[in-house]
């Protein structure tokens, strides 16, 4: 019989992550990462995932995969050399973006170094107006002028961004016929192509970026689908968007501006899955690994996908995911500044040499350390055996408690605590601050060391419970499988929306719906897995900001429109506390999503003992005081086992906290649930 094998993996900054779903279950690994050649752990991941699941390579249906190569590579501004092509007068609008301060109060604080310096970038006569139409005609002398000298600029990337081209592309399409005329012979990104729409800035910074990305991705997914291709998968090689969905490497080589939030999104998708199948639909999920957590939100079990998100300094206008990330990880290192406040974080030991427990010659505190010396992680449970205790406390003393005259154990408290403020936070980010109030949500807790926090966090914000997945060690890697293929487009059109023609707009989401369909069919997915969703964005007149307000199948007609708009005054209500019925609306931007629908694997059923017996004692210290507490084995809690705090659950992936005053239970599907 033939075997079907489906495999995610999610590289993370200490961990990469392995999921296999085949006829049996669920096998879950992990193995280092390799941050100098991250493809190396991906394939590492996959030979430790065959012998552990006893699949051949051959049987691989599927191959998911998570990545921040992009993200590093734009954070660390390890990106490649380009120019950017752009309308006469225009040069310097990507650098001198919005009048938004990065700290309004700080006088001396500096806007991020532009993605392609001054003398890379390239004006070029030509205009369009407002509706597409030609104010100015493309200079073809000058264009083949500015084209000959990118050519001879030697660049590996080139970005064509012409003012209001999501009206017409014409121009930034002759303009790619040009460079190649006149010997450029490199990637070009086009703004008409990675992102259409409205706001100059964000569109040429976007593209900009696309631009700077591409040989670095083409580079990386060259050696990942030639490691995995020579390893014996036939498969082929699926990335994760950041809007929630995976695209094939194809698509994703000439896109990578859309795969800045990848793992994270991945993490949110396994989230919303292992929730909705425990009944539970409005979730604030917290992702923490070794090096970040990432915090968001899921709605009616689909995560929230926004167009205003940032990675690092930059503001990245493609849908994304609402992931908000602050550095605070199990590797965050704790510091006393020089005002001598306690610090942690954003700087991280990594995965090399990691926290100093890790035994591989880490020398500063961090997080894990300071778990490790209040009892809520296992000594025994690290790489090199043994975590050297003496040599964390020691650290910990010198590092911590003698510049703050704290003792360890307070000291180690203190990281804790900050670590967990900083989280809180986040979180009150993406809820209170979205208009969400947080006792409507559960926490879904993931990653190796997000359960050591949830039910801290979750008392501090009023969350009634904390879902603890039983793969949350490795949920990133869970939710390549579950995640369909997602292709999304928008093209803007600002239109006053009582303007709108009904059958005109019907129109262009045929067209769109079409494109759509025509790529999910070339990915091998039959009709009846396609689906389309539309949407537009839209906003009060005179607003700069908009919402996305979904749009039903079918023939539209004026009662459809106006009930678009009825469900804009609503969402504004919910969303920023007013609306104004009387106030004329605007279109902004007409959006589509091609879906792929996949099967998720099935989440077997818990085993083990209804029976919560602890497998031993060990001092843990919780609120400044240690006593002897419980700590449970995950794999034997079965459905139904419950038991209060304080106690420590243990599993493969992760170790879970249970604070006293908490009570834990174990549902069907072997999650824990912590009542804070």
């Amino acid at each position: 019989m033939e075997t079907d094998v489906r495999i995610g993996v999610d590289v993370g900054g200490t961990f990469t992550d392995v999921v296999v779903a085949d006829g049996s279950g669920l096998t879950m690994c992990k193995v280092p990462s390799t941050p100098e050649a991250p493809d190396r752990g991906v394939l590492d991941g996959l030979d430790v995932a065959a012998d552990r699941a006893g699949f051949a390579p051959a049987d691989v249906t599927a191959f998911g995969h998570g990545t921040t190569v992009a993200t590093n590579a734009l954070l660390e501004r390890e990106w490649a050399e380009t120019a950017l092509v752009t309308t006469e007068g225009f040069r310097d609008a990507v650098e001198i973006g919005r009048q938004t301060r990065p700290d309004l109060y700080d006088l001396r604080a500096e806007k991020p170094d532009p993605v392609v310096e001054r003398d890379r970038r390239y004006e070029v006569p030509e205009r369009l107006d407002r509706r597409g139409e030609v104010v100015e005609p493309l200079d073809e002398d000058a264009a083949r002028a500015v084209a000959r000298a990118v050519a001879d600029a030697g660049v590996e990337s080139v970005a064509v961004a012409f003012l209001f081209a999501f009206e017409d592309d014409a121009h930034e399409r002759r303009m790619q016929e040009l460079l190649r005329e006149e010997g450029v012979d490199c990637e070009v990104s086009l703004s008409s192509d990675v992102l259409p729409e409205i706001k100059e800035y964000e569109r040429t910074l976007a593209t900009s970026i696309n631009a700077a990305l591409k040989p670095v991705m083409n580079r990386y997914l060259g050696r990942l689908e030639s490691g995995v291709a020579d390893a014996g998968v036939p498969a082929d090689v699926k990335v994760m968007q950041s809007n929630g969905g995976v695209a094939s490497a194809a698509v994703t080589r000439e896109r990578p501006v859309n795969t800045l939030l990848s793992g994270p999104a991945a993490g949110v998708r396994g989230a919303a899955h292992v929730a909705g199948e425990s009944g539970v639909d409005d979730v604030l999920t917290m992702d923490m690994g070794g090096t970040s957590c990432d915090v968001s939100l899921v709605q009616d079990g689909d995560p929230v996908v926004t167009t205003e998100g940032q990675v690092g300094e930059y503001p990245v206008t493609v849908p994304m995911v609402d992931v908000h990330t602050i550095g605070a990880g199990g590797g965050s290192i704790a510091w006393v500044d020089e005002g001598g406040s306690l610090r942690v974080g954003p700087r991280s030991a990594g995965a090399d040499p990691g926290p100093i427990c890790y035994g591989r010659g880490g020398t500063e505190p961090t997080v894990t350390d300071a778990h490790l010396l209040l009892g809520r992680i296992d000594p025994g449970s690290f790489f090199e055996g043994s975590a050297d205790e003496a040599a964390v406390r020691e650290a910990i003393r010198e590092r911590v408690a003698d510049p703050l005259d704290l003792s360890v154990e307070a000291a180690a408290q203190g990281i804790v605590d900050v670590a967990n403020a900083n989280m809180e936070r986040a979180l009150r980010v993406v809820s209170v601050e979205r208009g969400h109030d947080p006792r409507d949500f559960s926490l879904v807790a993931y990653g190796g060391a997000g359960p050591l926090h949830a039910a801290e966090l979750a008392a501090e914000l009023d969350v009634p419970e904390v879902v603890v997945p039983r793969s949350a060690g490795v949920l990133s890697a869970l939710g390549l499988l579950i995640s369909d293929t997602v292709y999304e487009e928008g093209v803007s059109a600002v239109r006053p929306w009582a303007g709108v023609d009904p059958a005109a707009l019907t129109e262009r989401f045929e067209a769109m719906a079409a494109e759509g369909r025509e790529r999910l069919a070339a990915d091998g997915y039959p009709p009846a897995r396609r689906r389309v969703e539309r949407a537009v964005d839209l906003r009060y007149r005179g607003q700069s900001f908009d919402l996305r307000i979904p749009i039903p199948d079918g023939d539209l007609d004026a009662a459809a429109l106006a009930a678009a708009a009825d469900r804009f005054h609503e969402r504004h209500e919910r969303r920023y506390g007013h609306a104004s019925p009387d106030e004329p609306i605007e279109l902004v931007t007409i959006r589509l999503r091609a879906r792929g629908v996949v099967d998720p694997p099935a989440l077997s059923m818990a085993t083990g003992a209804a029976e919560a017996t602890p497998r031993a004692t060990r001092p843990a210290t919780f609120d400044g005081k240690t006593d002897a507490t419980p700590v449970y084995d995950r794999e034997r809690l079965g459905p139904g086992a419950a038991f209060d705090g304080p106690a420590v659950i243990e599993g493969v992936e992760s170790t879970a906290v249970v604070p006293p005053g908490a009570a834990a239970r174990v549902d069907d599907l072997g999650n824990v649930v912590i009542e804070p």
